[in-house]
């Protein structure tokens, strides 16, 4: 089956790069006409025009930036409210300011975004939207407090706008990526000790790719998941599921960034 949304608008906030990009260009290759909404330093309008689609400058922080944007964007058929950023900074030491933003961005921005979608799609009594969680909505990563709290709490969100909208006929959906690589992971990929040790504890033995998240998402917002809402869909890898690490160097070997059977 293909999916086809020519003819929708779709619009992906913290499109200018990273899970978020990889979103708008799949929306693209399916045929929507995309929006990427960003922040100025991310160029969102040259980055958009690489592919077909526009851009704007827009913060999720600010209502007034994120309406305006709406406005230039016009009725939205799909929004994915992807918009994130991270401090590794340890519980006894995270700075207020840390916190503080990524509140501001992770969560509130989250809701800001579902919040002005609903509004446009509500008259029109149809409308996806999908949430950019985490692995990280369930678990206690150490050093990442805020981010695991907002994480967290864009599933009530989600849950709640879910109940509120599936009335108007707008779905809300979740991605949970685990470890994406992506500009924020790009050193920890460098570390092959590292993301040996991490990727021991996953069932499918690697870090995922930008485009993996991208086509769950895209599958969610499409008509291929019309009798999904409130759904929160993991894409880790096998990494929730697991509670013992399943690969060990006795039946399997790390390949610069995978495990692997031994032949």
């Amino acid at each position: 089956m293909k999916i086809d949304l020519a003819g929708k608008t779709a619009i992906v906030t913290g499109g200018a790069n990273g899970i978020g990009l990889a979103c708008a260009k799949a929306l693209a290759e399916c045929g929507a006409r995309v929006w990427i909404f960003d922040l100025a330093k991310e160029a969102p309008g040259e980055v958009a025009a690489r592919f077909g689609a526009e851009g704007i400058v827009a913060d999720v922080t600010d209502p007034a930036s994120l309406e305006a944007a709406f406005e230039a964007a016009g009725a939205p058929d799909i929004v994915m409210a992807n918009a994130g950023t991270v401090f590794f900074e340890p519980l006894t030491e995270h700075r207020r300011e840390s916190w503080e933003r990524t509140l501001a961005v992770n969560l509130t921005g989250a809701f800001y975004t579902v919040q002005l979608a609903a509004r446009r799609m509500k008259p029109r009594r149809v409308g996806s939207i999908v949430i950019t969680a985490s692995t990280n909505s369930y678990d206690g990563e150490a050093a990442l407090a805020a981010y695991n709290a907002t994480k967290a709490g864009l599933l009530g969100l989600l849950h709640t706008a879910a109940n509120e909208l599936g009335p108007y006929g707008i779905r809300v959906n979740a991605v949970c990526p685990g470890l994406i690589r992506t500009r924020l992971t790009t050193a920890m990929y460098e570390q092959t000790e590292v993301v040996k040790e991490y990727f021991r504890q996953i069932p499918l033995g690697r870090g995922g790719e930008p485009e993996e998240v991208a086509k769950a998402a895209v599958f969610l917002a499409s008509d291929l998941a019309s009798f999904i809402t409130g759904a929160a869909l993991l894409v880790d890898g096998g990494q929730m599921a697991c509670k013992f690490a399943p690969w060990n160097e006795e039946w399997a070997e790390f390949d610069v960034d995978h495990w692997k059977l031994k032949e």
